[in-house]
């Protein structure tokens, strides 16, 4: 009887040290589990504080020279989502302040400026293209001069560039993403900016950074006898 008692106490002790192993297992997996989705919902907070942050800073747009379409278009845009904004453009002296996306589909030119796929990427070296509506947010590009100062606000810090180049291309000139030998912007519109069905130039901004002194200043139209014969983004509209 003493044996069995002990044997029913030692089989007591176990099954209890096995049900607190159990308890313990799964209150530890409980927590790791409560623990990723805190940290999953606190990333896609960042992520949309980010956007919102970045459209926040860019302002409600100008709406003055906009077409009664684009403002359409640009508050319909309003209720989908986007992916976290890559940077801010700004070109203080004609009041354009808007947030950069990643591609040029129509949506996200409705929304903001587009960064042009191949190119370097907005707080990057290289020649960073960014793509916008020529009744949008880059109307406004018709207004611009040599010497004109933009800026590129990105995670990474603030880029100063001065305008040092504007040109109009046929839009199957795709020479002007090409790299120019220094860090440089170059912002691309339809062109004319009040001609009535699809475009067929493409109006160019070139900037480099301020720190870089470009060799020559210019201004040019090409005509279409001298324009480059590359294919400037397929169709894409501006």
């Amino acid at each position: 009887m003493r044996r069995l008692h002990k044997l029913e106490r030692f089989l007591l002790i176990v099954g209890v040290l096995m049900l607190a192993f159990y308890a313990a297992a799964h209150i530890h997996r409980a927590v790791l589990s409560q623990a990723d989705l805190e940290s999953f919902k606190s990333k896609q907070l960042i992520l949309a504080g980010e956007q919102r942050q970045a459209e926040m800073t860019a302002g409600t747009p100008n709406f003055s020279l906009w077409s009664e379409q684009r403002i359409k278009a640009y508050r319909e845009s309003l209720a989908s989502h986007f992916s976290p904004a890559l940077g801010i453009l700004r070109i203080a002296r004609i009041n354009v302040e808007v947030p950069i996306l990643e591609g040029t589909d129509d949506l996200s030119l409705n929304r903001g400026v587009g960064h042009v796929a191949g190119t370097a990427n907005p707080g990057e070296s290289g020649n960073v293209a960014i793509a916008g509506h020529r009744d949008g947010f880059f109307r406004g590009l018709k207004d611009v001069s040599l010497g004109d100062m933009v800026e590129m606000v990105t995670p990474r810090g603030t880029e100063t560039y001065v305008v040092d180049n504007i040109t109009v291309v046929e839009r199957t000139d795709i020479s002007v993403l090409q790299s120019r030998g220094h860090s440089s912007l170059t912002l691309i519109t339809c062109y004319p900016f009040y001609f009535i069905g699809s475009a067929p130039k493409r109006y160019i901004v070139q900037a480099s950074v301020v720190h870089f002194v470009p060799g020559s200043v210019r201004a040019s139209a090409q005509s279409d006898s001298d324009s480059g014969a590359l294919v400037m983004t397929q169709e894409e509209s501006f």
